[in-house]
């Protein structure tokens, strides 16, 4: 087979439960009813020519390669778009069938250039496949403009090619018109941004009209290139270094649906990264950053050299890794000693894998004996973890993605999935396109409000803070008009409970007319949207930071759980309460025991039998006090308390908020241990740099959204000499406390003995399945549990919570009296540390400010102007983009960039319940500027003050201690 056409089956499976019997080829085949006769022909070993027809897609008949006999019938109809009948006799392979097939063949051929040999598609070219399947051998017409056999024929082989996208190109030279690159932008993708363009044997594929790929709508996901059966679209990739040889599977490192991929390579060089069509999350399919995205790991600012300094006025020395583990341990005793046992920590990255974090929270519980330790769901889905552990009884995601594909209402909340989560949103828009309905609750108007053939059937604008109030009142909707399951809460929901909610919600002050001025959605627009997420069959919730990132996110967590159980809309197909997680490993960082208060397993270090496993298991006594969140890192930094700090993966100088409060705390620390791949915003507070490892250098676990643990497997060797799990056991024997695992899979093997929803969880079994859903145990199936609470809740009956709602603290007022909201955009991701090292920067390479025409006339403000944004914390400057995305008295930016001081503005304000914080409701105010802020400027100075340090020579036994890498990363 092509190398990276994985084994196609033609035409999609029919699910009909009723089968026919039929003959083809002499063969008796039974098949479910509905089968193409292409697909049954493959399910009985015979395999018929085609071009067109891929099981990814629906059929289309428009090769002319697939032609069949039917006994009885006149013609050769195409065998992928003709259903199997019973008592079918069937003919794949006759005479008259070979001289068709060639004739189509020889006339695809004459419009095709005679570069076979040298096509850099050589060996993956299904149209090389076929002209060998049909035997051609010798073409009658004339072929690339010359004259054969006294014909002179027509041809597009001097067509242009496109390399305006910077990862693959399209020649139409090349190009067969098959349709397969314009139905999977359809059908898989669901941009609609190729079409065929001309007519007859002027047909062409364009992307959008006549434009060039780059100036399209194209949103460079891969679809196409990966359906093209020539080379007509291919990655500039294997253009430079060749088809690959082979291939290793492993799971995307970006956001939290955890696509699964084939790296596809020439010895430890990755040629391209293919999805993987048994990929669970993601069925073959991908998105711009998981498919074209991953040339950072090799980016000449990969820090390969550990660093030491002793204080961050000092030169960066290079030094071995003994030497700066030692150095990184022995400041840690001395810390301690000094200040007590409680005066350093850890914070554990969402961007390492579910081994590596479970060992660098077991070394700050073990090795330096207390709970300080945290991750970065603290600043994100940490209200998901309370609020579904609240009301369900366990923090996380209740269905499968495919789930979706069941689903007739659909709740999108404080998300942005064609942005942040885009393999998803394709599948959801999928299904909007089959008839479900869309409801969406945001203050922007997001791409699905108005996607291509998709529209919302009720877009909830609310004002940015009142996501309580809204929840809140279309509960009011439900209960006042008695559209809850009645049944449902009786039999599954605690009833004291249900009452005791339902008559607050009930209360007249809790009614979408209460609320209006509120939200500032009409009573009667929230009303029809609770009457039609009430009515299902199936309704589904998706949310994302939009719902968490708020000073009530924990609530309206809350509040979405009540929704959902009180409309029975949990524990089957098609419903649900699905937390869109950000990064790709946030729910492994918080299932490893990242927080402070919880061991693996979200067990509270309080309980002494669950502590005591763990002591028998480490060899101490852990300390059962919990330790210390984040932003109680920061302050207890300001106050002198807290230290030291090991901070594993996560930049949280330029992701946590209020920059220059973080700032302030890391400065006031006498030891920052940074590891990762670059030297970040954080790594200029450091005093000790070890290198880190990208996911292609390590072999581990990533756990997605839907709780589904996959491989990762090592396909390069680490740059820097060590993956981070083994990095971080050189740390904790440096501190005195050794761990002993040859192999990332014993790490799982201990966490599997230690947590009960990952009993059932080893290597062995992920590579049986592809991937395990947790809970996996012996109380459940093999490969885990797709879909929550089926039976039962965990908890047992699922408990309502009253959602007060409490406005917040951040008010717009006469000198701020606009809104500040943050996002995502879908070329960049987080802080952009990896994506800002790709060609991804040809469609984003800033941050700007959105803001509404109505504000952007009353300050004179056009798009393309320097905008200076004002907080009460802060002051930064960007550019503007006139927009009607926003509504009035709203303006919206993303973080992807650190020199543009997103963070600078954002306040230290947070949920109630988890220290989340509220990044979204940000009162500012936006005017025209000529300058950068005086904060950019000393971002500047400061920048120029660590370049100069890095170049600083000196010389230790004659060589230079100063990193090149390091210098680049500073000068970029």
């Amino acid at each position: 087979m092509n190398c990276h056409h994985e084994i196609d089956y033609g035409t999609p499976a029919s699910t009909s439960s009723e089968t026919v019997e039929l003959s083809i080829d002499g063969f008796s085949v039974s098949v479910p009813k509905g089968t193409s006769l292409m697909r049954a022909a493959i399910d009985a070993g015979i395999h018929v020519p085609k071009l067109c027809a891929t099981d990814s897609l629906e059929p289309f008949g428009s090769c002319r390669l697939c032609l069949v006999e039917i006994e009885g019938r006149r013609g050769y109809p195409a065998s992928c778009t003709t259903p199997a009948e019973a008592g079918m006799v069937v003919r794949t392979q006759t005479a008259k069938l070979q001289d068709l097939r060639k004739g189509v063949m020889e006339l695809y051929i004459s419009d095709h250039p005679l570069d076979c040999l040298t096509c850099s598609a050589n060996g993956d070219c299904e149209l090389q496949d076929m002209a060998g399947v049909t035997g051609l051998r010798n073409v009658r017409y004339g072929v690339a403009g010359q004259d054969v056999a006294g014909v002179e024929g027509a041809h597009h082989c001097d067509a242009k090619q496109d390399v305006s996208n910077p990862y693959f190109t399209y020649d139409a030279s090349k190009c067969i018109v098959c349709n397969r690159c314009v139905r999977a932008c359809e059908e898989t993708q669901g941009t609609f941004a190729l079409t065929i363009s001309g007519r007859g044997f002027e047909s062409r594929v364009s992307p959008g009209q006549d434009q060039a790929f780059m100036d399209s709508e194209c949103v460079s996901c891969g679809a196409c290139v990966q359906a093209c059966p020539t080379a007509t679209l291919q990655e500039k990739t294997v253009i430079e270094l060749g088809q690959p040889e082979h291939s290793i599977l492993t799971t995307c490192a970006y956001c939290g649906v955890g696509c699964g991929f084939k790296a596809e390579m020439k010895g430890s060089t990755v040629v391209r990264m293919v999805p993987w069509k048994d990929g669970k999350a993601n069925e073959g399919h991908s998105c711009i950053k998981g498919r074209f995205a991953w040339g950072y790991a090799t980016h000449k600012d990969r820090m390969t050299k550990p660093m030491i300094r002793k204080a961050i006025t000092d030169p960066w020395q290079e030094v071995s890794w003994e030497e700066a583990l030692n150095y990184a341990a022995s400041e840690f005793k001395r810390i301690q000693h000094k200040y007590g046992k409680d005066s350093v920590g850890g914070i554990t990255s969402s961007r390492c894998t579910n081994e590596e974090t479970y060992l660098v929270q077991k070394l700050v519980r073990a090795a330096l004996g207390n709970n300080n330790v945290d991750t970065c769901a603290r600043v994100c889905h940490s209200p998901t973890g309370y609020g579904l552990g609240q009301t369900f009884g366990t923090s996380a995601g209740t269905q499968t993605f495919k789930s979706v594909e069941h689903a007739d209402v659909i709740l999108v909340m404080g998300a942005n999935p064609s942005d942040a989560h885009p393999v998803f949103a394709s599948r959801m828009k999928k299904r909007l396109r089959q008839g479900a309905k869309l409801i969406v609750i945001d203050p922007r108007k997001i791409d699905l409000v108005s996607a291509p053939h998709v529209k919302a059937q009720h877009h909830l604008a609310l004002k940015p803070g009142t996501n309580v109030a809204m929840i809140t009142a279309m509960a009011h909707v439900v209960v006042t008009e008695k559209l809850y399951a009645a049944d449902y809460v009786q039999e599954r929901c605690d009833n004291k409970s249900f009452a005791e909610w339902s008559e607050f919600v009930s209360r007249p002050e809790n009614s979408p007319e209460a609320f209006e001025a509120v939200t500032g959605v009409p009573a009667a627009e929230v009303r029809a949207a609770a009457r039609t997420f009430a009515s299902g069959p199936n309704s589904a919730i998706y949310y994302g930071l939009g719902v968490t990132e708020h000073a009530q996110g924990s609530t309206t967590v809350i509040g979405i759980a009540n929704l959902a159980m009180a409309c029975g809309m949990v524990g089957r197909e098609g419903v649900g309460v699905n937390p869109l997680r950000g990064q790709n490993n946030v729910q492994g960082s918080c299932d490893m025991g990242s927080f402070p208060h919880e061991l693996p397993g979200y067990r509270h270090i309080s309980d002494s039998i669950t502590r005591n496993q763990f002591d028998a298991a480490w060899g101490v006594h852990l300390d059962p006090e919990p330790g210390l969140r984040i932003p109680n890192m920061f302050d207890a930094a300001l106050d002198g308390s807290f230290k030291a700090l090991y901070c594993h993966g996560e930049d949280i100088a330029q992701s946590d908020p209020n920059t220059q409060h973080v700032s302030a705390a890391l400065s006031a620390m006498e030891c920052i241990v940074v590891q990762d791949i670059f030297l970040n915003e954080t790594a200029k507070f450091a005093h000790v740099f070890l290198p880190g490892s990208s996911f292609l250098e390590k072999d581990g676990t990533f756990t997605n959204a839907e709780r589904r643990i996959s491989r990762v497997n090592q396909v390069m060797p680490p740059l820097a000499g060590y993956a981070d799990w083994q990095t971080t056991l050189l740390f904790a024997k440096a501190l005195g406390y050794e761990m002993h695992y040859d192999h990332p899979s014993q790490i799982m093997d201990e966490i599997a003995a230690l947590t009960p929803s990952f009993h059932g969880v080893s290597y062995e079994k992920i590579e049986q399945f592809g991937s395990v859903q947790w809970p996996c145990n012996e109380n459940t199936a093999l490969a885990g549990t797709d879909i929550m609470h089926v039976d039962h809740f965990v908890r047992g009956k699922g408990r309502f919570l009253p959602t007060q709602y409490v406005a917040s603290e951040e008010k717009i007022t006469q000198r701020f009296p606009l809104l500040l909201t943050t996002g995502r955009i879908l070329s960049q991701y987080n802080v952009g540390a990896q994506t800002r090292r790709t060609e991804n920067n040809q469609w984003h390479d800033e941050d700007v400010l959105e803001i509404h025409p109505h504000d952007a006339q009353e300050r004179g403000i056009e798009t393309g102007m320097q905008v200076g944004i004002e907080s009460r914390v802060g002051r930064t400057v960007m550019t503007a983009v006139v927009s009607e995305r926003m509504q009035p008295g709203v303006v919206y930016t993303t973080f992807h960039f650190p020199e543009s001081g997103a963070n600078v503005i954002t306040t230290e304000n947070s949920d109630w319940a988890t220290n989340c914080p509220e990044y979204k409701v940000t009162a500012v105010q936006v005017i025209t500027v000529t300058h950068a802020s005086e904060w950019q400027e000393r971002y500047q100075q400061f920048n120029r003050r660590q370049l100069d340090l890095l170049t600083k020579r000196r010389t230790e036994k004659g060589r230079a201690l100063a990193s090149d890498e390091a210098v680049a990363v500073m000068r970029n």
